[in-house]
């Protein structure tokens, strides 16, 4: 008998346990904190008051919230009122389960060695190498990416259903991938800067156009570029600053990528072409994989959407598609095949070098005019809604809102079987003397 095979398939058997068992608090988070704004009163929701069925309010016994185990005992009923439990609950918890087995069976390599490190999804030439065992290096960067893909899995979920990404889902999480890298230094994906061998042979293409100006004097040091391979050395030397770096750079061109579209797609439609949501969830996503990391899904991301939300849109005439689950999906592409699509990335992208910079601003502009030229060509032909329609609504303040909820029920018992109530009620509705003339007292 081969012990190790049964050991490793113990060891996946328990991931899929803790997963399931996760899936069931972030069926408590999908459905609680959109309904908080404030940051410290979501994640206190989180906890308190205790799970219970919406329908009649009874807490749910803790041998019913066992995942999936607790549904199918049930049969998807409530054990009080036997409402109706969505069936969503245990594939939520089932999903996260085989999520944490299939990112660990990708990650985590079954043999020891550096060796054996190149088998996990995400090995590059210039990754992480002397801070720790081979083995402890693949585990806590493995656990530092479970808590991004807990982020994504109920980021994903909310925007499906709301069509936004609360901060208390993305805030927190980015805090914990800076503080990851940090404090730990070597759980990056690619360092900061580098520079393999073969992008220094595919970024003589990208310059021999430029060969004449970049023989200026002033501009020497962008012309022996290809020629610096490596790491520099100061982020060998200090692994912590370089972790920090790795972060802070991955949330500001993650958020700033997302952002730019933001801005070219609002200029060009003349409405919000994608939510301040998206821009923190990429930021977040930068904070683990940093900013090469972001660029590529970034890339993914345009990709699912086409092949995925674009025919659905088409077919449903809908204008208003979530992208937060395309940005989660492409990172889960990343984390679960890196080692195959860095080194075409490394080759066709990052051995631009300095020449990312215009190139991106390059895309920003024409993205900008072929999203001005689409509304131009709607509205000749009458597809999209009119100009007018999209006018910045009037400020509807606190006052506006009560007077409102008041107008819709002016008689408390409307609706109702008379019940007794504090006498104030009625009073601060200036409605005692009503009250008194209907039904007496």
């Amino acid at each position: 008998m081969n012990f190790l095979l049964v050991e490793y398939a113990i060891l996946l058997t328990g991931l899929f346990i803790l997963g399931a068992v996760f899936g069931s608090m972030l069926n408590v988070g999908i459905y609680r904190l959109p309904r908080e704004d404030n940051l410290w009163k979501a994640l206190k929701f989180m906890f308190h008051p205790p799970s219970h069925c919406p329908r009649c309010l009874v807490p749910i016994r803790f041998y019913d919230n066992i995942p999936i185990l607790g549904w199918l005992k049930l049969g998807g009923r409530c054990r009080n009122c036997r409402g109706k439990i969505a069936v969503r609950y245990p594939l939520i918890e089932a999903l996260t389960g085989l999520l944490f087995v299939l990112l660990y069976v990708a990650e985590v390599p079954s043999q020891w060695g550096w060796k054996a490190l190149q088998e996990s999804s995400l090995w590059h030439l210039y990754g992480p190498a002397d801070a720790l065992s081979p083995l402890a290096l693949a585990n806590v960067r493995y656990a530092c990416h479970l808590v991004l893909l807990i982020a994504l899995i109920v980021a994903t979920f909310i925007d499906f259903d709301l069509r936004v990404i609360p901060d208390s889902v993305t805030v927190p999480t980015m805090v914990i991938g800076a503080l990851a890298n940090t404090i730990l230094g070597d759980v990056f994906i690619v360092p900061l800067w580098y520079q393999t061998p073969a992008m220094a042979g595919a970024a003589w293409g990208y310059f021999i156009p430029f060969r004449d100006v970049l023989s200026a004097p002033a501009w020497g040091w962008l012309n022996n570029w290809p020629h610096y391979l490596g790491v520099p050395q100061w982020m060998i030397a200090h692994p912590h600053w370089h972790g920090l770096c790795v972060s802070l750079a991955g949330i500001v061109v993650g958020g700033g990528s997302i952002w730019a579209v933001r801005l070219a797609g609002q200029w060009a439609l003349q409405r919000e072409a994608m939510g301040f949501g998206d821009v923190m969830l990429m930021a977040m996503i930068g904070s683990f994989i940093g900013w090469q990391g972001t660029l590529m899904v970034f890339a993914l991301a345009i990709g699912l959407s086409v092949m995925v939300a674009l025919p659905a849109a088409l077919r449903r005439r809908d204008h208003e598609l979530p992208y937060g689950p395309y940005l989660a999906g492409g990172t889960l592409i990343l984390l679960l095949a890196g080692r195959w699509i860095w080194p075409w990335f490394d080759v066709h992208f990052l051995a631009m070098g300095p020449l990312l910079i215009p190139m991106a601003l390059f895309l920003m502009g024409s993205l900008a005019l072929m999203l001005l030229a689409w509304r131009t060509i709607q509205r000749r032909l009458g597809w999209g809604p009119p100009a007018e329609e999209w006018i910045e609504e009037a400020r509807w303040d606190p006052g506006d809102q009560l007077a409102y909820l008041a107008n819709q029920t002016s008689d408390d018992q409307h609706g109702r079987w008379r019940s007794d109530s504090w006498p104030g009620q009625s009073a601060a509705r200036g409605q005692s003397q009503y009250r008194q003339w209907r039904y007496g007292g």
